[in-house]
């Protein structure tokens, strides 16, 4: 039981005790407080039959108290370790198996694997300080000799050490959130490849949002390479969803094709190997990715189109304003149909061209906060053909693009955006708002 009292003097089995102290921050296992002061719990775990156990009491002061909770051995503290306990007094006297460490440590220990966010102190006695100082070396947060113990010292080594295990849980904090930072983005440079163009003409941008709160990565994926005969291969894809096993099946997916596009694999053989990757990979039959490619000749001047389920992209070529390429006859998204087909298209580019690839998160966003009205194609269209004629070309437009459209739609979108562009730019031509270039 606990009793609150003006003074931390663990003398009474039944508990009572303590001083004034500042409450801490929750730090998940302690409970949350509120307002200026609030009661400390003490958990006193000590071997004194006969409790003689005490510390003189000091007056209480700033309305705060500690409340002391006393247990013979440690299955007793096991019973009375609740959530509202904020520090653990150890005595080393405390029988206990011995850990095979030989340190006389063990009952030390054990509380410390039972408690892993709790504050610990050792209290050991005069005379016994190397025992002491490897109770801190193990983890206690700090010491106490039984002898010199008075309420004045344990009040301020109950702040001390509840304040110092604070600390510690949130620098580890801290380092972890580091390293799942890192972690994160190794696993989008994995997402977001480096483009393998060396040795190609065309120029190449890309942005990438994921829809999800704090998420580096979505569901959609692209890549782009270039082949040794010179054809330059480029994808882009969005797996159904928004969640981290969408984002990994993302990857899996982008990693294949890469693989199988430098097997020489192309077109309707291409999706259809790729489909397979996707059944054998998804955890659901509902599972489906949409998929764009485009593999531009060697020349830069014409190019083959595939559409598996997937918006078509978007050119604008010298002279010219604006369009999507119109192409109706694209087939099934990746993993709806088994024996799927997806025709090749075959298309003219001309000398200098831009070709812009997205998800429909790009698309799918609103055109007003206060209308259901969704911004499509032929917005987007419209949009880019308003940035081009301000001057905006590669970087710049892609980035003027997503800005524009999440604007639109009043806030942050909430699907993953995935979009890039290939420019291909001659000199003596010029595409609409767009700087030429010597290729």
């Amino acid at each position: 039981m606990d009793v609150p009292v003006p003074v931390p003097v663990p003398r009474q089995r039944a508990g009572s005790t303590v001083a004034s102290a500042p409450a801490p921050e929750n730090t998940g296992d302690a409970p949350e407080t509120s307002g200026k002061a609030a009661d400390l719990t003490l958990l006193v775990i000590e071997d004194d039959p006969a409790g003689t156990f005490s510390a003189p009491e000091l007056p209480a002061a700033g309305g705060a108290r500690v409340r002391v909770r006393t247990a013979r051995n440690l299955t007793e503290a096991e019973r009375l370790l609740t959530d509202d306990i904020h520090c653990i007094l150890v005595d080393l006297a405390l029988p206990g198996r011995d850990d095979g460490d030989g340190d006389g440590l063990a009952p030390l220990k054990h509380v410390l694997r039972l408690a892993p966010r709790h504050a610990v102190l050792a209290l050991a006695a005069e005379g016994d300080g190397e025992r002491a100082a490897a109770a801190v070396r193990v983890g206690a947060q700090d010491f106490l000799f039984r002898d010199e113990l008075d309420s004045r010292l344990l009040s301020r080594a109950i702040r001390y050490a509840v304040e110092r295990k604070r600390a510690d849980i949130a620098q580890r904090q801290l380092t972890e959130s580091r390293l799942r930072a890192q972690e994160n983005a190794r696993l989008e440079r994995g997402l977001l490849p480096t483009p393998l163009l060396q040795g190609s003409n065309l120029r190449f941008a890309s942005r990438y949002r994921p829809g999800r709160s704090r998420a580096l990565l979505g569901g959609d994926f692209y890549d782009t390479v270039r082949t040794p005969d010179g054809t330059v291969h480029v994808m882009i894809g969005d797996v159904c969803g928004h969640g981290p096993d969408e984002a990994a099946l993302g990857v899996e997916l982008r990693i294949a094709w890469r693989a199988l596009t430098f097997a020489g694999l192309s077109g309707d053989v291409l999706l259809s190997t790729l489909q397979k990757v996707l059944e054998h990979e998804r955890e659901s039959e509902e599972i489906f990715a949409t998929l764009c490619t485009v593999d531009i000749a060697p020349d830069g001047r014409r190019a083959g189109l595939c559409l598996a389920g997937h918006p078509s992209p978007l050119v604008v070529r010298a002279g010219r304003a604006p369009d999507l390429l119109a192409y109706d006859e694209g087939g099934p998204a990746l993993g709806l149909l088994p024996r799927a087909r997806w025709p090749r298209r075959e298309i003219a580019l001309g000398e200098a061209w831009s070709l812009m690839m997205y998800t429909d998160g790009l698309i799918e966003g609103r055109v007003g906060p206060d209308t259901r009205q969704r911004l499509g194609q032929e917005g987007l269209v419209a949009l880019v053909g308003r940035l081009l004629a301000r001057g905006l070309s590669g970087e710049d437009l892609l980035e003027a693009a997503v800005s524009e459209v999440r604007e639109l739609n009043g806030g942050e979108l909430t699907d993953d955006v995935a979009v890039l562009l290939l420019d291909r730019v001659r000199v003596g031509d010029r595409l609409p708002g767009a700087t030429a270039v010597a290729v």
